[in-house]
């Protein structure tokens, strides 16, 4: 018996990668005019939400490989978007913070950032936007079944 695989136009990995890179661009276009990248939005956003958080938290929430996550908080500490702390009890663990110019980024592009969701919004429609939100949920590793 020989087993078929869908067609390329129907594989989810290979839509989801279509998608991504349907839905990046305004965001990338939002991002150059601040001088960070992708991820170190993505660790700002995280910040901003949750506030100080431990570097596998961080990680975790961020989407981010804990190896990207440490180079990447090196350079933001340098460009002073966020602060890093050893706690106390024990040394090997470290907590991230964002700091006021960090902060002075989201607070800069959050009505962009907005804007950007309300087209996704209307593009698909408001219901079809939170039902795919509620489907892709269903296939994240963290999300408990």
């Amino acid at each position: 018996m020989t087993v078929r695989l869908p067609s390329t136009t129907r594989s989810l990995p290979i839509a989801l990668i279509r998608a991504r890179e349907g839905v990046m661009p305004p965001i990338r276009d939002m991002l150059a005019e601040t001088g960070i990248t992708e991820q170190q939005w993505r660790v700002l956003r995280v910040l901003a939400e949750y506030g100080p958080q431990t570097t596998s938290t961080l990680a975790d929430r961020a989407c981010l490989l804990f190896p990207s996550l440490t180079r990447i908080a090196q350079t933001m500490r340098k460009k002073g978007l966020i602060t890093l702390s050893r706690d106390d009890d024990d040394r090997r663990r470290q907590t991230i913070t964002i700091t006021t110019a960090g902060q002075k980024i989201i607070d800069e592009k959050i009505e962009h950032a907005a804007l950007i969701v309300k087209g996704f919004k209307k593009k698909l429609g408001k219901d079809n936007y939170e039902q795919l939100l509620d489907l892709l949920a269903m296939l994240d590793p963290q999300e408990k079944d």
